[in-house]
């Protein structure tokens, strides 16, 4: 017996770390609703924006209102498990496999070429992508010896020229246009759009998030613009618009594309450059970016006309900065400590 154990002792410490039970993917399943018997892989890696509470919200939301299984993986240190959007290592990827949408918020991660393969066959699949804020800038420093090294931010490989950022979400990585931690966004509907299933039962005024606007190159090319980011004087929903030209012209700040996959094949993709864990206190960018999900994943003639959105749980978001990796030693955290 004690040879018994030995050996499985052994056997674990042998495997990979993605293969250890503490790294096991948090799955939700789905109730009832217009998504059931649809997966959603959501991946969080971002270290400013504080993905890793935003996108567990948004899958219990997923879930429970609307039925769809939602996969959650995070950045983990491979040594302990623990969450770390400062090391570059996603495991559990391959629930891509069988992923019916991906929801991606994760900031120039230089993940092994292995866990890049998974991303890479969903891509080339033409699968449905939405993307949030710091997406646009999903990997960088890839290896130019890697076969994925296209996925960079403003990568110069033929045929993916800005990365996966500008080829599947319609943008890379360019500048901040609103004043960083003091001015906030509003969304105001592109003219022409408001009949635009994404923003069914987003009232007006009811997008806000304490980020802020992104710049873009304008016009964005083979994207279609449904919500454009008023640059707030001030991070609060009520603040006026700054009086300058960051509002002439507004940038878009969510959008529509559809991305050339491999061969023959096209992807949808739905983009927005908010989603932070505090823009998700805001019941319109909620609806915004859960509309935005029902969308891609083909379940248009599904929204409602006005989609719950109600938060699942506590929800208590922590504003956004960066943390060092000192930090997340220091006050260790599970990937299921941050589903409960």
């Amino acid at each position: 017996m004690k040879l018994t154990r030995l050996l499985a002792l052994l056997a674990l410490l042998a495997a990979p770390p993605s293969a250890r039970a503490e790294d096991k993917p948090i799955v939700l399943e789905g109730g009832a609703g217009p998504g059931k018997g649809k997966h959603v892989v959501l991946v969080s890696g971002d270290q400013e924006y504080r993905s890793e509470e935003s996108l567990p919200q948004l899958a219990k939301i997923l879930s429970k209102h609307h039925g769809f299984k939602c996969t959650v993986l995070f950045t983990v240190d491979p040594k302990d498990g623990t969450v770390n959007p400062n090391i570059s290592n996603v495991p559990g990827l391959d629930a891509l496999k069988t992923a019916d949408l991906l929801v991606v918020f994760t900031r120039f991660l230089k993940l092994p070429d292995d866990q890049m393969q998974h991303i890479a066959d969903y891509i080339d699949a033409g699968k449905p992508v939405v993307g949030l804020r710091t997406s646009t800038h999903a990997f960088n420093d890839i290896p130019k010896t890697s076969p994925f090294a296209r996925f960079n931010n403003g990568s110069g490989a033929p045929g993916w020229e800005g990365g996966f950022g500008k080829r599947v979400l319609g943008e890379k990585w360019v500048a901040h246009h609103g004043a960083h931690g003091k001015e906030g966004t509003r969304g105001v509907v592109v003219k022409g759009q408001e009949g635009h299933g994404i923003l069914k039962g987003v009232a007006p005024g009811s997008v806000f998030g304490t980020t802020d606007v992104y710049t873009v190159t304008l016009p964005l090319p083979d994207c279609t613009p449904l919500l454009l980011g008023e640059v707030t004087e001030t991070l609060k929903p009520d603040s006026p618009a700054v009086k300058n030209k960051k509002n002439d012209p507004m940038m878009p700040v969510a959008w529509t594309k559809a991305y050339k996959a491999a061969g023959d094949k096209t992807g949808r993709a739905f983009t927005t450059t908010m989603g932070a864990s505090q823009d998700l206190e805001f019941e319109g960018t909620r609806r915004l970016i859960v509309n935005g999900c029902l969308w891609a994943a083909g379940l248009e003639d599904k929204i409602p006309e006005k989609t719950n959105v109600d938060l699942v749980g506590e929800y208590k978001p922590t504003p956004f900065r960066f943390k060092g990796t000192a930090e997340w030693v220091k006050q260790p955290v599970k990937p299921a400590d941050l589903v409960k």
